[in-house]
């Protein structure tokens, strides 16, 4: 299908929302995509695993989709009674499976170190090492107009976080200053998430460590 040629503009953080959740049903839930209204609507108000958490109405929903179908981002699937969305992210960046994980990654949860979005695209791309996100990051920043972006080091970081440029340039907060959300959703999804992270990031250290334990008996280094 031959596509119309639309300059992409900055996107709300709502049709942001709607692609990154597009993106994700696709690979987690294959067998309820293209999803429903309902269903977009679910999945872009969830209370876990989003930064930051949202309320949107279906008239919000409504107008952002209908304004990610003339930038040919997102279609709606025709047959049946209920209308369905899918998204055309991949095509319309001109960007593979594996840079269009990172992005909706990245637009659900906001700004992320390499290692954070290496476990968090688990279920929509396993990448090899956090060498290979980095090279599909640097990918994405090099291309014309840029994709992502680097954060400089916050004091007290070890690692830099990357943001996704879709809805324009980051805002980030003066430096040294401490960030309080005055959304109590959204702290409570943050923690929900990161607790989460937490505990599978423990199952795979526990993982790691059967099998070294297993390597050192057989090479008797036991």
């Amino acid at each position: 299908m031959e596509l119309q040629r639309v300059e992409l503009r900055t996107l709300t953080p709502l049709e942001a929302r709607v692609l990154g959740v597009l993106v994700e049903k696709q690979r987690t839930v294959p067998d309820t995509y293209p999803l429903s209204l309902n269903a977009l609507q679910s999945g872009c108000n969830q209370k876990t695993a989003r930064a930051p958490v949202m309320e949107a109405s279906e008239a919000d929903l409504l107008v952002a989709v209908d304004s990610l179908k003339h930038l040919n981002l997102v279609f709606a699937v025709s047959g049946g009674r209920v209308a369905r969305y899918e998204h055309n992210m991949g095509r319309v960046l001109a960007v593979p499976s594996q840079s269009v994980a990172l992005l909706a990654v990245l637009m659900l949860r906001g700004p992320q170190t390499a290692a954070e979005l290496r476990l968090n695209c688990e279920r929509l791309h396993r990448f090899a090492d956090i060498s290979s996100v980095e090279a599909f990051l640097d990918e994405l920043a090099e291309k014309t107009p840029a994709r992502v972006v680097k954060l400089p080091r916050a004091p007290g970081e070890r690692e830099a976080r990357w943001a996704h440029l879709l809805c324009g340039e980051p805002v980030l907060p003066p430096a040294g200053a401490v960030v309080l959300s005055s959304d109590a959703g959204v702290a409570s999804g943050e923690l929900a998430a990161l607790r989460s992270e937490v505990t599978r990031l423990a199952s795979e250290l526990a993982a790691l460590r059967a099998d070294l334990a297993a390597v050192k008996g057989e090479l008797g280094l036991g």
